[in-house]
């Protein structure tokens, strides 16, 4: 698959308005996961660096799948940094400052979003580009609201216990994007799931 640039992978982001965190068992796992999920309609996710075999699953997805923009989570080291890239991860995730990583992000050209929770932390994330506010669940809606007061413009994507059934307060709040781990992975048809949940979301964005 041919590099995005970082805006169009922000764009795309953007227009995803959820990007799943794949943290499975094992990379058999992870696969079918994402496979669930792109047949539900979501094709902007991310694998994670905790999983065992992220780099076979990520480089099959990265080639072979020219619709999905995938990234890798979990990033903690610049040398997990240099093999997800490696492998064709679209953007990076942190979940908190790792220096060392970003820059080796920016070499390549490629989106890194850094995790933080408080002001000072989201501010310095997104003076970069992109923050995520982590974990999510501990501020709430309100805690988002209030950073984006007093960081106008700011691109805040929020991780971390946030169900389904809120994702769309949480883009009504000004959200970049969300992102859903467990409570999706949980369900009995990860697949339906998807679908029920992007339908929601377009059916509030019409109503708005």
């Amino acid at each position: 698959m041919r590099a995005l640039g970082i805006e169009q992978t922000v764009a795309r982001i953007r227009a995803g308005r959820v990007t799943p965190t794949v943290r499975a068992a094992d990379a058999t796992q992870a696969d079918a996961w994402a496979r669930q999920i792109g047949a539900g309609g979501i094709h902007t996710f991310e694998f994670t660096a905790t999983t065992p075999g992220w780099e076979d699953v990520l480089r099959h997805w990265s080639a072979s799948e020219p619709d999905a923009t995938v990234g890798l989570g979990t990033v903690t080291t610049a040398e997990t940094a240099e093999r997800a890239i490696s492998a064709g991860a679209a953007f990076l995730v942190s979940p908190f400052a790792v220096p060392e990583a970003r820059a080796v992000a920016d070499r390549a050209g490629i989106l890194f979003i850094e995790g933080g929770f408080s002001p000072n932390e989201i501010r310095a994330a997104a003076a970069h580009g992109v923050a995520k506010l982590f974990p999510a669940n501990i501020g709430g809606i309100g805690y988002l609201k209030t950073l984006l007061s007093v960081l106008p413009g700011a691109q805040i994507t929020a991780t971390g216990g946030i169900s389904l059934s809120e994702a769309g307060d949480w883009l009504a709040a000004g959200a970049l994007a969300v992102s859903i781990g467990s409570d999706l992975f949980t369900q009995p048809d990860i697949a339906q799931a998807s679908r029920t949940l992007l339908d929601s979301l377009r059916s509030s964005e019409r109503t708005a």
